[in-house]
C-alpha cells in the first residue's frame, strides 16, 4: 500500500521512491530531534543551572562534529558508491542518543549526548544528500531537495507540539521525554531499512576520487566563500529561543513559537525548490539572505515579545529559501559520482564556523548585551547578499539547463 502511494506521488509530483521515502524517515526523525531541541537550552539553563555561553560552547562544538564528519564520511561514500551504510549507522546514532541525554544530570554529559546525536548526522547527511542526487534527475533536483527539506521540517512542527502536550502530561518531567523520543527515531530507521533501495555502483579507485581544488568549478568555490562570511554570524538558533524567553514568554509559549517558524519552513520549502529550478537558485538564494539580515535587525531591536509571532514565522522563509534550493545547487556544481566530497568540503566548512558563530554569540550575549550577536549576524548575512549579487556575473557553468536552474 505504501508502495502504491509513493508510485501514484512520483507520477503526479516528479519525486522519486526514494526520495520520498527519505522524506519520511526525517519526517520521524525531526519529530525525535525537535521534541528535544527546544528544550536542551532550557534545561541546561534553568535544570541544570549552566550559563548561556556554555550552552554557546555545547551547540558549537555539537555542529561543528557534525560538520567536520560530513567531508570524512561524503569522502568514504565517493569512494565505496554506497550511500546506505553511512544512512543507516548515522541515525541509527541519532536515536539512541536521545537515551543518553535522559541520563544526563551533569553538562557534560549533555554534551556526550548532543556529541552523538551530531556524530550521527555528520556520517549519514552528505551520503543522503549524495542519494538525493542520484536518485532525481537534474530538472527535479530543486522540488527533490525541497521535498525532502518539507517533510523533514513538518517533523520539526510536530516534534515540539508534542514536547508540549507530553509537558502538560507530564508535569514538566523533561527526562521522560527525552527517552520517549527515541521511539520515533526508531520508526525512522525501519521506514529507511525497508523501503529505501540504493543501486549498486562499483567503488572508484583512488585516482578517480580526486577532487582537485584548481579543477573545482568557480561557482562552487564562490558560493563556498559567500556561505562561510554568512555563517560566522549565523549562531545557533537555540539563541533564538533564549533571545524568546528573554523577552518574557513562557517555556511553552516559547515553543509554540518555535513551532510556528517550523510551519512555515515546511510550507513554502516545496515552492521554493520548484522556484528554483524555474528562475534560478541565486535569486532565491540571494532572496533568503536578505531576509535573514532583516530578521535578526529586528531580533536585536525589539523590546516587545508580540513581534516574535511575526519575525519565526519570516525566518522560517528564510529557511525554506536557501536550504533545500542550496544543497539543490551544490549538486549541479560537481560530478554526481563525487558528490558525497563536494558536500561534505561545503558542510564542513560551514560547521566550523556554526562552533564559532555560536560562540562568539554567547560571548557577546553574557559580556557585552544579549541584542549584539543579532545585530552581528543580519551584517554578515546582508555582506554575504552583496557579494553573491556582486559576483554573480562570474558564476559559470557548463551546461545550458544548469544555467538555467542557477538563473544565470
Amino acid at each position: 500500500m505504501f508502495i502504491n502511494k509513493i508510485n501514484k506521488f512520483n507520477e503526479k509530483f516528479g519525486i522519486s521512491k526514494n526520495v520520498f521515502a527519505l522524506g519520511w524517515v526525517s519526517f520521524f526523525n525531526d519529530i525525535a530531534s525537535e521534541m528535544i531541541y527546544p528544550l536542551v537550552p532550557i534545561f541546561l539553563t534553568s535544570f541544570l543551572g549552566v550559563s548561556v555561553a556554555v550552552v554557546g560552547v555545547i551547540e558549537g562544538i555539537a555542529e561543528a562534529t557534525a560538520s567536520l564528519l560530513k567531508v570524512f564520511s561524503g569522502w568514504l561514500s565517493d569512494k565505496f558508491q554506497k550511500r546506505m551504510p553511512f544512512v543507516i549507522s548515522g541515525y541509527t546514532l541519532s536515536a539512541f542518543s536521545k537515551i543518553i541525554l535522559g541520563l544526563s544530570y551533569t553538562w557534560p554529559l549533555v554534551l556526550v549526548a548532543r556529541f552523538f546525536d551530531r556524530f550521527g548526522k555528520g556520517i549519514r547527511t552528505t551520503a543522503r544528500d549524495s542519494l538525493i542526487t542520484e536518485s532525481c534527475s537534474n530538472s527535479e533536483r530543486g522540488r527533490s531537495f525541497g521535498f525532502h527539506r518539507a517533510l523533514d521540517t513538518l517533523g520539526a512542527v510536530f516534534g515540539p507540539l508534542l514536547a508540549i502536550l507530553l509537558l502538560s502530561i507530564l508535569n514538566n518531567n523533561v527526562r521522560l521525554i527525552f527517552y520517549i523520543a527515541f521511539i520515533p527515531g526508531f520508526i525512522g530507521i525501519l521506514l529507511l531499512l525497508i523501503f529505501v533501495r540504493e543501486k549498486k555502483k562499483k567503488a572508484l579507485c583512488f585516482s578517480d576520487l580526486k577532487l582537485k581544488w584548481r579543477d573545482v568549478n568557480p561557482s562552487f568555490k564562490i558560493f563556498l566563500f559567500i556561505s562561510i562570511v554568512f555563517s560566522i554570524g549565523n549562531s545557533s538558533d537555540a539563541f533564538l529561543i533564549l533571545r524568546t524567553q528573554n523577552l518574557g514568554l513562557a517555556i511553552k509559549t516559547t515553543i509554540f513559537a518555535y513551532v510556528l517558524f517550523n510551519l512555515t519552513y515546511a510550507i513554502f520549502s516545496i515552492p521554493a525548490g520548484i522556484i528554483a529550478d524555474k528562475i534560478g537558485a541565486k535569486r532565491v538564494l540571494i532572496t533568503g539572505l536578505l531576509i535573514f539580515s532583516l530578521v535578526y535587525l529586528f531580533f536585536g531591536l525589539i523590546s516587545n515579545s508580540m513581534f516574535i509571532w511575526l519575525l519565526f514565522p519570516v525566518y522560517g522563509i528564510y529557511m525554506a529559501l536557501t536550504e533545500g534550493v542550496g544543497k539543490a545547487y551544490i549538486s549541479l556544481l560537481v560530478p554526481q559520482e563525487k558528490s558525497g566530497t563536494a558536500f561534505g568540503i561545503y558542510q564542513t566548512s560551514i560547521g566550523i564556523c556554526s562552533f564559532l558563530s555560536s560562540l562568539i554569540a554567547g560571548v557577546m550575549w553574557r559580556y557585552i548585551n544579549v541584542r549584539v550577536p543579532f545585530f552581528f549576524g543580519s551584517i554578515t548575512a546582508f555582506v554575504s547578499a552583496i557579494l553573491f549579487i556582486g559576483l554573480s556575473k562570474k558564476l559559470t557553468l557548463s551546461t545550458t539547463k544548469v544555467g538555467r536552474f542557477l538563473g544565470g
